[in-house]
């Protein structure tokens, strides 16, 4: 394993009173898995940590599952020590092949193992809404997300690598929609999916127990 730490502030407490603190995560299918810590008081976004994770070529060669256990364990010992209140991932890109598109589901479901070992809330956010959240534009490019999440955190340096500025900008892309749930009295996202599942079975209960008429032919 191979964790490349970019930069850190503040020591590893849990947040503050009326503070929200968020770890995001930019996983990877072959590159390196981005992380950023970033909390804010409703106000101020600051960062905590950030960084990225590459597990070496040859330790994938010698152990399949290398790249996953690494990520995991990556995560439980950020979970640890700053006491994240939620968890957001940027989800699976529908653009991608389907083998890409599996290895990335892979990397997907440790990062959500790890969140729920650890009781943390997961909220996922497609990179078109990341990148409209935090630039205003939904095709923005890695050079054009990296500067805006340099300015809204108030860093003194343009957040490297590119991965690990990804995973601060999923991070305040869930800040920024919190608060606007909050202010506006929305529903909780996560709930949402619950609740229309429910009508969708119970939709075809209805449909099993009181069949509609077949209509007579002319």
């Amino acid at each position: 394993m191979f964790a490349v730490d970019w930069g850190a502030m503040n020591p590893t407490t849990g947040a503050g009173p009326g503070c929200l603190r968020v770890l995001g995560v930019d996983p990877a299918a072959a590159g390196p898995t981005g992380y950023g810590i970033v909390e804010s008081d409703g106000r101020l976004c600051r960062m905590l940590h950030y960084g990225a994770l590459r597990v070496q070529a040859r330790r994938q060669r010698e152990c399949p599952g290398a790249a996953l256990q690494d990520v995991h364990a990556l995560l439980c010992q950020l979970i640890k020590e700053f006491a994240p209140q939620a968890m957001a991932v940027e989800s699976v890109f529908s653009a991608l092949n389907v083998r890409t598109a599996l290895r990335l589901a892979e990397v997907r479901g440790v990062v959500l193992l790890a969140a729920a070992q650890h009781g943390i809330a997961v909220y996922s956010y497609s990179p078109r809404e990341v990148k409209a959240s935090i630039s205003g534009y939904g095709h923005a490019d890695k050079r054009q997300m990296q500067l805006m999440v340099k300015a809204l955190l108030a860093m003194a340096e343009t957040p490297e690598p590119p991965d690990a500025a990804d995973a601060l900008a999923v991070a305040l892309c869930h800040l920024q929609t919190q608060q606007a749930r909050l202010r506006f009295g929305l529903p909780d996202p996560r709930t949402l999916p619950k609740r229309r599942a429910i009508r969708a079975v119970s939709g075809i209960r209805d449909t099993a127990q009181h069949p509609r008429p077949s209509r007579a032919s002319n």
